[in-house]
Protein backbone atom coordinates (compact mmCIF):
# COMPACT_ATOMS: atom_id res chain seq x y z
CA UNK A 1 0.00 0.00 0.00
CA UNK A 2 1.39 3.36 -0.67
CA UNK A 3 2.13 5.66 2.05
CA UNK A 4 -0.30 8.16 2.15
CA UNK A 5 0.97 12.05 2.45
CA UNK A 6 -0.48 15.12 4.11
CA UNK A 7 0.73 18.30 3.37
CA UNK A 8 -0.81 20.80 6.23
CA UNK A 9 -0.56 24.32 4.61
CA UNK A 10 -0.57 23.32 1.17
CA UNK A 11 -1.85 26.45 -0.55
CA UNK A 12 1.60 28.44 0.91
CA UNK A 13 3.95 29.04 -1.22
CA UNK A 14 6.38 26.04 -0.26
CA UNK A 15 3.19 23.62 0.02
CA UNK A 16 2.56 24.82 -3.63
CA UNK A 17 5.42 23.87 -4.78
CA UNK A 18 5.28 20.13 -3.22
CA UNK A 19 1.87 19.52 -4.33
CA UNK A 20 3.59 20.32 -7.71
CA UNK A 21 6.08 17.73 -7.19
CA UNK A 22 4.49 14.67 -5.72
CA UNK A 23 0.72 15.03 -7.50
CA UNK A 24 2.22 12.94 -10.57
CA UNK A 25 3.71 9.85 -8.81
CA UNK A 26 2.30 6.49 -8.34
CA UNK A 27 4.09 5.44 -5.46
CA UNK A 28 2.76 7.83 -3.03
CA UNK A 29 -0.66 8.77 -1.96
CA UNK A 30 -1.21 12.37 -1.56
CA UNK A 31 -3.98 13.52 0.41
CA UNK A 32 -5.63 17.07 0.17
CA UNK A 33 -8.09 18.33 2.35
CA UNK A 34 -11.70 19.17 0.24
CA UNK A 35 -11.59 23.24 0.20
CA UNK A 36 -14.68 24.26 2.64
CA UNK A 37 -13.09 22.28 5.12
CA UNK A 38 -9.51 23.80 5.53
CA UNK A 39 -10.69 25.61 8.56
CA UNK A 40 -12.43 23.12 10.18
CA UNK A 41 -9.73 21.58 12.78
CA UNK A 42 -11.38 18.02 13.30
CA UNK A 43 -11.42 17.40 9.41
CA UNK A 44 -7.21 18.68 9.74
CA UNK A 45 -6.80 16.56 12.64
CA UNK A 46 -8.39 13.67 11.27
CA UNK A 47 -6.01 13.85 8.33
CA UNK A 48 -3.12 14.30 10.40
CA UNK A 49 -4.06 11.39 12.19
CA UNK A 50 -4.11 9.29 8.78
CA UNK A 51 -1.34 10.12 7.47
CA UNK A 52 1.85 8.12 7.05
CA UNK A 53 4.01 11.11 7.04
CA UNK A 54 2.89 14.81 7.31
CA UNK A 55 4.68 17.66 5.77
CA UNK A 56 4.21 20.62 7.77
CA UNK A 57 4.29 24.26 5.90
CA UNK A 58 2.83 26.58 8.41
CA UNK A 59 4.20 29.04 10.99
CA UNK A 60 5.92 27.71 13.68
CA UNK A 61 2.85 27.29 16.26
CA UNK A 62 0.62 25.69 14.14
CA UNK A 63 3.68 23.69 13.27
CA UNK A 64 3.99 22.78 17.02
CA UNK A 65 -0.02 21.95 17.44
CA UNK A 66 0.12 20.20 14.42
CA UNK A 67 2.57 17.65 16.07
CA UNK A 68 0.87 17.51 18.98
CA UNK A 69 -2.63 16.65 17.45
CA UNK A 70 -1.16 13.48 15.64
CA UNK A 71 2.21 12.44 17.23
CA UNK A 72 0.96 9.63 19.35
CA UNK A 73 -0.95 8.12 16.28
CA UNK A 74 2.38 7.83 14.85
CA UNK A 75 2.33 9.85 12.22
CA UNK A 76 5.54 10.96 11.17
CA UNK A 77 6.59 14.70 10.49
CA UNK A 78 8.49 17.13 8.08
CA UNK A 79 8.43 20.72 8.96
CA UNK A 80 9.49 22.82 6.84
CA UNK A 81 8.94 25.81 10.19
CA UNK A 82 11.70 26.78 11.88
CA UNK A 83 9.80 25.35 14.96
CA UNK A 84 11.74 21.91 15.32
CA UNK A 85 14.94 23.10 13.51
CA UNK A 86 17.39 22.83 16.68
CA UNK A 87 14.93 20.50 19.08
CA UNK A 88 17.04 17.32 20.11
CA UNK A 89 13.98 15.17 19.56
CA UNK A 90 13.98 16.25 15.67
CA UNK A 91 16.18 14.94 12.98
CA UNK A 92 17.73 17.70 10.88
CA UNK A 93 16.98 17.00 7.71
CA UNK A 94 20.17 17.66 5.39
CA UNK A 95 21.33 14.56 4.54
CA UNK A 96 24.74 15.54 3.37
CA UNK A 97 25.38 17.50 6.75
CA UNK A 98 27.48 13.67 7.91
CA UNK A 99 27.80 10.58 7.57
CA UNK A 100 24.86 8.27 8.90
CA UNK A 101 22.85 11.67 8.85
CA UNK A 102 20.51 10.38 5.73
CA UNK A 103 20.20 6.97 7.56
CA UNK A 104 19.30 8.93 11.02
CA UNK A 105 16.39 10.78 8.23
CA UNK A 106 15.20 7.60 6.77
CA UNK A 107 14.07 6.17 10.46
CA UNK A 108 13.04 9.56 12.28
CA UNK A 109 9.44 10.02 13.54
CA UNK A 110 10.54 13.72 13.53
CA UNK A 111 12.32 15.91 10.70
CA UNK A 112 13.25 19.40 10.46
CA UNK A 113 13.66 21.01 7.28
CA UNK A 114 16.50 23.28 6.90
CA UNK A 115 15.90 26.91 6.20
CA UNK A 116 17.11 28.24 2.64
CA UNK A 117 20.09 30.40 3.82
CA UNK A 118 20.97 28.05 6.55
CA UNK A 119 21.18 25.54 4.36
CA UNK A 120 24.35 27.42 2.18
CA UNK A 121 26.14 28.47 5.42
CA UNK A 122 25.97 25.00 7.30
CA UNK A 123 26.91 23.60 3.91
CA UNK A 124 30.17 25.77 3.55
CA UNK A 125 31.05 26.07 7.28
CA UNK A 126 30.07 22.39 8.86
CA UNK A 127 32.75 20.67 6.60
CA UNK A 128 35.83 22.91 8.03
CA UNK A 129 34.42 22.77 11.72
CA UNK A 130 34.27 18.96 11.22
CA UNK A 131 37.77 18.65 9.81
CA UNK A 132 39.46 20.66 12.59
CA UNK A 133 40.15 23.37 10.08
CA UNK A 134 37.59 26.12 11.29
CA UNK A 135 38.09 27.71 15.49
CA UNK A 136 35.11 26.83 16.82
CA UNK A 137 34.97 30.71 17.60
CA UNK A 138 35.97 31.91 14.64
CA UNK A 139 34.09 35.35 13.99
CA UNK A 140 32.44 34.43 10.86
CA UNK A 141 30.12 36.35 9.25
CA UNK A 142 27.53 35.47 6.55
CA UNK A 143 26.16 37.60 3.63
CA UNK A 144 23.98 36.41 1.09
CA UNK A 145 20.97 37.09 -1.14
CA UNK A 146 18.01 35.61 -2.30
CA UNK A 147 15.10 35.64 -4.59
CA UNK A 148 11.70 37.23 -3.32
CA UNK A 149 10.10 34.08 -3.67
CA UNK A 150 11.55 32.95 -0.07
CA UNK A 151 9.49 35.73 1.83
CA UNK A 152 5.98 34.22 0.85
CA UNK A 153 2.65 34.88 -1.09
CA UNK A 154 3.02 38.56 0.50
CA UNK A 155 6.73 39.59 -0.74
CA UNK A 156 5.59 38.12 -3.99
CA UNK A 157 2.19 39.93 -4.68
CA UNK A 158 4.55 43.00 -3.56
CA UNK A 159 7.39 42.22 -6.19
CA UNK A 160 5.35 41.28 -9.22
CA UNK A 161 2.00 43.54 -9.00
CA UNK A 162 3.58 47.29 -9.87
CA UNK A 163 0.16 48.63 -9.90
CA UNK A 164 0.24 47.84 -5.49
CA UNK A 165 0.27 50.82 -3.14
CA UNK A 166 2.72 48.97 -0.98
CA UNK A 167 4.89 47.68 -4.13
CA UNK A 168 8.28 47.14 -3.35
CA UNK A 169 10.40 49.05 -6.45
CA UNK A 170 14.15 48.34 -4.83
CA UNK A 171 16.21 46.25 -6.99
CA UNK A 172 18.02 44.89 -4.12
CA UNK A 173 17.26 45.11 -0.15
CA UNK A 174 19.42 44.13 3.07
CA UNK A 175 17.16 42.93 5.93
CA UNK A 176 17.21 41.56 9.78
CA UNK A 177 19.82 43.82 10.55
CA UNK A 178 18.81 43.48 14.09
CA UNK A 179 21.10 40.43 13.53
CA UNK A 180 18.65 38.58 14.91
CA UNK A 181 17.83 36.19 11.95
CA UNK A 182 15.67 32.95 12.55
CA UNK A 183 18.46 30.82 11.00
CA UNK A 184 21.18 31.96 12.77
CA UNK A 185 20.11 29.55 15.71
CA UNK A 186 20.50 26.61 13.70
CA UNK A 187 23.55 27.31 11.70
CA UNK A 188 25.32 27.36 15.21
CA UNK A 189 23.35 24.36 15.99
CA UNK A 190 24.23 22.27 12.90
CA UNK A 191 27.85 23.58 12.11
CA UNK A 192 29.36 23.11 15.58
CA UNK A 193 30.43 26.85 15.65
CA UNK A 194 29.95 28.39 19.37
CA UNK A 195 30.40 32.05 18.51
CA UNK A 196 26.92 33.81 16.64
CA UNK A 197 27.63 34.39 13.42
CA UNK A 198 27.39 37.80 12.02
CA UNK A 199 24.80 37.41 9.22
CA UNK A 200 23.03 39.83 7.11
CA UNK A 201 20.31 38.83 4.50
CA UNK A 202 18.94 40.56 1.66
CA UNK A 203 16.33 40.21 -1.03
CA UNK A 204 16.67 40.80 -5.45
CA UNK A 205 14.24 41.57 -8.06
CA UNK A 206 14.35 37.80 -8.93
CA UNK A 207 11.75 35.02 -8.49
CA UNK A 208 14.18 32.64 -7.40
CA UNK A 209 17.64 31.58 -6.20
CA UNK A 210 20.30 32.43 -3.89
CA UNK A 211 24.20 33.14 -3.02
CA UNK A 212 25.24 32.30 0.40
CA UNK A 213 28.82 34.07 1.34
CA UNK A 214 30.99 32.80 3.96
CA UNK A 215 34.46 34.88 4.02
CA UNK A 216 36.99 33.87 5.89
CA UNK A 217 40.91 34.95 6.95
CA UNK A 218 43.16 32.19 6.54
CA UNK A 219 45.54 33.21 9.56
CA UNK A 220 42.50 33.09 12.20
CA UNK A 221 42.18 29.15 11.31
CA UNK A 222 43.81 26.36 12.64
CA UNK A 223 47.26 25.36 11.37
CA UNK A 224 48.53 26.53 8.31
CA UNK A 225 45.65 26.52 6.06
CA UNK A 226 45.91 26.90 2.85
CA UNK A 227 43.01 27.31 -0.29
CA UNK A 228 43.58 24.11 -1.70
CA UNK A 229 43.27 22.81 1.97
CA UNK A 230 40.17 24.39 2.47
CA UNK A 231 39.04 23.07 -0.91
CA UNK A 232 40.03 19.40 -0.04
CA UNK A 233 37.93 19.63 2.94
CA UNK A 234 35.04 20.53 2.04
CA UNK A 235 35.42 18.09 -1.56
CA UNK A 236 36.22 15.12 0.45
CA UNK A 237 33.23 15.84 2.92
CA UNK A 238 30.68 15.72 0.15
CA UNK A 239 32.72 12.64 -1.76
CA UNK A 240 30.64 10.62 -3.58
CA UNK A 241 26.83 12.38 -3.87
CA UNK A 242 25.18 13.47 -6.03
CA UNK A 243 23.42 16.51 -4.52
CA UNK A 244 25.95 18.71 -4.01
CA UNK A 245 28.65 19.79 -5.99
CA UNK A 246 32.55 21.46 -4.89
CA UNK A 247 33.24 23.30 -7.51
CA UNK A 248 37.16 22.78 -8.79
CA UNK A 249 39.29 25.64 -8.34
CA UNK A 250 40.22 25.80 -11.73
CA UNK A 251 36.42 26.03 -13.05
CA UNK A 252 36.10 28.75 -9.50
CA UNK A 253 38.10 31.52 -11.27
CA UNK A 254 34.96 32.88 -13.28
CA UNK A 255 34.15 36.44 -13.07
CA UNK A 256 31.18 36.32 -11.61
CA UNK A 257 28.30 33.99 -10.33
CA UNK A 258 24.89 34.01 -10.71
CA UNK A 259 22.41 33.72 -7.66
CA UNK A 260 19.95 31.98 -10.56
CA UNK A 261 22.36 29.60 -11.81
CA UNK A 262 20.40 26.59 -10.00
CA UNK A 263 16.44 27.71 -10.21
CA UNK A 264 14.60 25.10 -10.95
CA UNK A 265 17.02 22.81 -9.75
CA UNK A 266 17.15 20.55 -5.98
CA UNK A 267 21.57 20.80 -5.85
CA UNK A 268 23.69 23.02 -4.70
CA UNK A 269 27.04 23.94 -5.85
CA UNK A 270 30.03 24.72 -3.67
CA UNK A 271 32.97 27.12 -4.75
CA UNK A 272 36.04 28.11 -2.75
CA UNK A 273 37.12 31.63 -4.30
CA UNK A 274 39.92 33.93 -3.77
CA UNK A 275 43.54 33.85 -4.63
CA UNK A 276 46.32 31.38 -3.32
CA UNK A 277 48.40 33.02 -0.69
CA UNK A 278 46.86 35.77 -0.43
CA UNK A 279 45.34 35.15 3.14
CA UNK A 280 41.44 35.44 2.40
CA UNK A 281 38.74 33.06 0.57
CA UNK A 282 35.37 33.35 0.27
CA UNK A 283 33.30 30.79 0.19
CA UNK A 284 29.91 30.55 -1.66
CA UNK A 285 26.95 28.05 -1.81
CA UNK A 286 24.63 28.78 -4.80
CA UNK A 287 21.21 26.58 -4.46
CA UNK A 288 17.63 27.48 -5.45
CA UNK A 289 15.68 28.88 -2.24
CA UNK A 290 12.49 26.84 -3.10
CA UNK A 291 14.43 24.25 -4.26
CA UNK A 292 17.34 22.69 -2.05
CA UNK A 293 16.13 25.19 0.26
CA UNK A 294 13.25 24.45 1.10
CA UNK A 295 10.31 21.92 -0.76
CA UNK A 296 13.08 20.18 -3.10
CA UNK A 297 14.49 19.29 0.25
CA UNK A 298 11.45 18.87 2.04
CA UNK A 299 11.08 15.88 -1.29
CA UNK A 300 14.14 14.50 -0.59
CA UNK A 301 13.90 14.14 3.03
CA UNK A 302 10.38 12.69 1.87
CA UNK A 303 12.38 10.23 -0.12
CA UNK A 304 14.33 9.01 2.07
CA UNK A 305 11.54 8.14 4.90
CA UNK A 306 9.58 5.83 2.67
CA UNK A 307 12.62 3.96 1.75
CA UNK A 308 13.08 6.09 -2.08
CA UNK A 309 16.69 7.00 -2.76
CA UNK A 310 18.05 10.59 -2.12
CA UNK A 311 18.89 11.88 -5.37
Amino acid sequence: MAPKIFIDGEHGTTGLQIVSRLQDRSDIELMSMPAEKRRDEDVRTTFLREADIAILCLPDDAAREAVALAADAGTRFIDASTAHRTHPDWTFGFAELSDGQARRIASAQFVSNPGCYSTGAIALIAPLVAAGLLPVDYPATINAVSGYTGGGKQMIAQMEDASRDDAITAAYFAYALTLAHKHVPEIVSHTGITRRPVFTPAVGRFAQGMLVNVPLHLDLMNGTASMADIHAAIDAHYAGGSIVEVVSLADTAAPRLDPEELTGTDRMKLYVCGTEGAGQLNLVASLDNLGKGASGAAVQNLDLMIGGQHS
